[in-house]
């Protein structure tokens, strides 16, 4: 496939198969938890070794992509998802075994998005790359969203394994579609009229207070990354524990606290396509604070819904839709600061240091709910709001960095006038 919209459609169909096994492992803690007397912290903790796992692997697998090709790493990586998923259903008996294989497919998933969203940057320009990587972040919600869509509802019905087994099917399928994509024609054909690029179209990594535009972006990036991945991986438990309050049971608190959350991180999947387009149109920048605000008012309502279902729900679809819409201009930023020679590298540092933070949110999220309600299985705490208001600081200071990116020279162009790349040449 050589035409630019048949990429995009190929690579956003396989992000979505790809990372369905991302959280399958939320949409059945509740059962694992009643299994194997698996608390609150335990559970935050394989989230986040989860998280570990992508962590580790991300830096490497944009070197990889760099100097091997960027499609036989998203191939190796997806399948290799696949595989560690599959054994986590299949093979796994009690706390430590879930924590190595959840570990495992976070490194093999953590090969995926970074490679991914360099082999668009090469294809599309800056003036539709955010509008690009949107619907490829979009399709990553998606994919988010699929792991509670189908886990939850069969694991109530056939038990966790079967939940977890027929959710890890898809990133197969995702593997064989990658075989169909061409890497890029456009990061050495950019067109500039035969004559040099302009000195101020270079976004270079120079010594002269060059790294301060990547370095600010990256740390409202990692704001942005504590709150995200805290959010999705406990509104799932969060909202099956609101279930189980009204009298259901846990069977049944599962399928729909599932469906529930799907539904929640499925809204944020046009977001991310919608606000790519207002990005490249009015500046990264101002839709990045709009999001940040947006999501952190609705962190600091949700845990305080937690008794009352239905608004709990309500107040979870605008939190679903604000926390992510801003994700993919963090990554269309730092492409505009950086040369296309070593773009899938930065990206993939970007990811790694972001990720890191989510390494300790979930965890830091689990012990919150575990010391405020004294349970061993979260569907029985009743207390939320202290967990949830954390992800609201963490959104105050990608609101922080956001703001001091606004005076750095590096960044002006994020304020709505996008620039041509360089040829990797230059």
């Amino acid at each position: 496939m050589k035409n630019k919209t048949g990429i995009l459609i190929l690579m956003c169909l396989s992000m979505l198969l790809s990372y369905v096994p991302w959280y399958n492992y939320s949409a059945v803690s509740g059962l694992l938890s009643k299994q194997y007397h698996i608390n609150p912290f335990q559970s935050g903790l394989i989230l986040s070794l989860f998280q570990l796992g992508y962590v580790i692997v991300v830096p490497f697998t944009g070197w990889l992509a760099d100097r091997f090709g960027i499609k036989l790493v998203l191939i190796t990586a997806t399948f290799a998802t696949f595989v560690f998923s599959m054994l986590f259903g299949l093979v796994s008996n009690g706390f430590l075994s879930i924590l190595i294989l959840r570990l495992l497919t976070g490194m093999a998933a953590g090969a995926i998005y970074a490679p991914g969203m360099s082999l668009l940057s090469n294809w599309f320009e800056p003036q539709r790359r955010g509008t690009a990587i949107g619907a490829y972040t979009g399709a990553l919600t998606a994919a988010y969203a699929g792991g509670y869509f189908l886990a939850a509802p069969i694991a109530a019905s056939f038990g966790w394994r079967a939940g977890i087994v027929w959710s890890s099917l898809p990133a197969l399928i995702g593997a064989i579609l990658l075989f169909w994509i061409k890497e890029s024609p456009l990061q050495t054909q950019l067109s500039y009229d035969g004559a040099a690029p302009p000195v101020a179209a270079l976004p270079r990594l120079s010594p002269g207070g060059g790294y301060a535009g990547p370095g600010i972006i990256t740390l409202s990036y990692c704001g942005h990354m504590w709150e995200l991945y805290s959010f999705w991986g406990w509104i799932g438990p969060a909202m099956v524990a609101s279930v189980v309050m009204t009298g259901a049971s846990l069977d049944h608190a599962t399928r729909y606290g599932g469906i529930l959350a799907a539904i929640i991180i499925l809204i944020g999947a046009p977001s991310s396509y919608l606000w790519g387009i207002f990005a490249d149109r009015v500046g990264r920048l101002r839709s990045i604070l709009i999001s940040l605000v947006c999501s952190g008012i609705g962190e600091l309502l949700i845990g305080w819904t937690v008794h009352q279902a239905a608004l709990m729900t309500l107040v979870g679809f605008w939190v679903g839709f604000w926390v992510i819409a801003d994700s993919a201009q963090y990554k269309a930023g730092l492409t505009e600061m950086s040369e296309p020679r070593v773009r899938t590298t930065l990206l993939g540092f970007q990811s790694s240091i972001g990720y890191l933070m989510t390494v300790f949110g979930p965890t830091v999220f689990g012990a919150m709910v575990k010391n405020e309600n004294h349970v061993v299985n979260s569907a029985d705490a009743h207390v939320w709001w202290p967990a949830f208001s954390v992800l609201a600081v963490a959104s105050l200071i990608g609101i922080i960095a956001a703001l001091w990116l606004r005076k750095v020279p590096q960044a002006k162009f994020m304020n709505g006038v996008a620039q041509p790349d360089a040829p990797s040449g230059q």
